[in-house]
């Protein structure tokens, strides 16, 4: 009797609590819940719909679908010109895990204040969220977290749909597009975030939108941007591009002055003083020094390389053993090789120990490697406790293995030249960049480059706006920068919203 008794509660148990998890994610669905918080002091209701939409081929037929997550404030009474924004990480092939749970969302990553994650992992509000002022999605691109290819394709055939630059720009504009028209957006200001290389995405996306899918933007926001038409960073092995090795020295002289490696009258200078110096230097003396490579001038060469030193606190002889130029991967196996360490690359303040001193690259991103292992379990919970998605799809944090979004193709790429016509053709698209001094991947001084070079006239210098935060690549995870870059974000999409303003020059 006791074990018939035991059945029958198993089974009740069993339909009270039916099993949804699935191993195929549909194409097309959604989960909404409400939700209430703080930020800056105020009260927030707002709903969470996180789902997935799909996307069809020419003839209709659904062929992949991808994982969203959508933010909408619920206490106002007309939304017609409440902002909306969509947000993206890099990579390319980096779910959007990393804004998401430690910039712009409601909830962030619990990490100590200079942005080191602790134990045991989880996550908090975010008390600097734009919720108050925007609604925000976060998009992943195909096969990172739970988007996926649906049809069966050869890679070869995955690749020429999704993989690429043009590509990825050509199929999100039309799920964007899609979106706003489900989600009734149309008459809101709209604005596109992307960090690193989803810098190129929406710097791509902004010219995409307006030429195909006849949606204007209010603005876009570079976080710590990538540029594909700035990427040779290996000249000391024969490449023959002189001016990386420029843009990114100020980035250098800001490292070295974090880690206390310049001279004493260098050192009390203040951050910006110094990166002022650096950036004069860069451009009036070391340019024209290396691009006279061979023929510089022998006394010249030495008071350059005296001069890099004294910038950069690297040895005088390195600099000279490597004709003036010192790469980015030299730079963070050299600063403190003499204290047995290594310098993070996404954030240059992290210290790394590799198994030999010698080489010119570090063994391994030690600064990533914190932040995966920290991120990840915070948004597998979040998304399940919090946001009542359920799946036993993978969260893909990076596209890796089978699902890898490599090679990534990144021909006939014209992104400044498009992103220049965006905003030319566009009088409210407004630019805004924020970056990290201490970002040694996608470094401050190349993000101020290509801008410069976005806009070589100047005629459109005032719509455009620099940050510069005390942090690296993901500026945001120190508390401080925290605050400051929401804060500056905000204050962008207040500035840039309009109303009765007429569309000329």
């Amino acid at each position: 009797m006791r074990y018939i008794l035991t059945i029958l509660l198993i089974s009740i148990s069993i339909n009270l609590h039916p099993q949804t998890f699935d191993r195929k994610i549909p194409s097309d669905t959604k989960v909404i819940t409400e939700h209430s918080t703080n930020i800056l002091g105020k009260k927030v209701n707002y709903s969470a719909q996180i789902g997935t939409q799909p996307i069809w081929d020419s003839k209709g037929e659904v062929i992949a679908t991808l994982h969203y997550t959508y933010y909408k404030r619920t206490d106002i009474d007309d939304n017609s010109n409440r902002p909306l924004v969509f947000s993206f990480n890099g990579g390319p092939g980096s779910a959007s895990i990393w804004m998401h749970m430690g910039y712009t969302g409601p909830y962030s990553l619990i990490i100590d204040d200079e942005g080191y994650p602790i134990q045991p992992y989880g996550y908090k509000t975010n008390p600097y969220s734009i919720l108050d002022v925007a609604d925000i999605v976060f998009v992943n691109p195909i096969n990172i977290g739970f988007s996926r290819i649906l049809k069966d394709m050869t890679k070869d055939e995955a690749s020429e749909k999704f993989f690429g630059v043009n590509q990825d720009i050509k199929y999100l504009a039309e799920w964007i597009s899609t979106f706003v028209s489900r989600s009734e957006r149309w008459k809101s200001p709209k604005y596109l975030v992307g960090e690193s290389y989803g810098g190129v995405r929406v710097m791509g996306l902004a010219h995409e939108l307006q030429q195909n899918q006849w949606l204007y933007l209010n603005g876009v926001v570079l976080v710590s941007p990538a540029d594909y038409e700035l990427q040779d960073y290996n000249y000391a092995r024969g490449g023959g591009n002189i001016v990386q090795p420029v843009v990114d020295f100020p980035y250098f002289t800001a490292t070295a002055w974090y880690h206390k490696k310049l001279g004493d009258e260098l050192q009390k200078k203040t951050l910006s003083d110094v990166i002022e110096i650096s950036e004069d230097f860069a451009y009036y003396d070391l340019l024209p020094s290396i691009a006279k490579g061979g023929y510089l001038n022998k006394n010249l060469k030495e008071d350059i390389a005296k001069k890099i030193e004294s910038l950069t606190g690297i040895g005088y002889n390195v600099i000279l053993d490597n004709n003036l130029i010192i790469t980015t991967g030299l730079f963070w196996k050299e600063l403190l090789r003499e204290e047995g360490l290594t310098i993070g690359r996404l954030d240059s303040r992290y210290k790394g120990i590799d198994s030999k001193d010698g080489g010119i690259y570090p063994e391994y991103p030690q600064e990533l490697s914190s932040w995966d292992h920290a991120f990840t379990p915070a948004m597998n919970s979040y998304i399940r406790e919090k946001l009542n998605f359920k799946t036993d799809i993978k969260y893909n944090t990076w596209a890796r293995d089978e699902l890898s979004v490599r090679p990534w193709n990144s021909d006939n790429v014209n992104i400044r030249r498009r992103f220049r016509e965006a905003i030319a053709e566009n009088p409210f698209l407004n630019v805004l960049i924020q970056s990290g001094y201490y970002d040694g991947a996608t470094t401050f001084s190349a993000a101020k480059y290509t801008i410069q070079q976005v806009d070589p006239s100047g005629k459109l210098s005032d719509r455009f706006t620099f940050k510069g935060y005390e942090s690296g690549h993901m500026m945001y995870l120190r508390r401080e920068d925290l605050q400051k870059s929401n804060q500056d974000l905000r204050d962008f999409i207040l500035k840039t919203v309009t109303e009765n303003t007429p569309a000329k020059y």
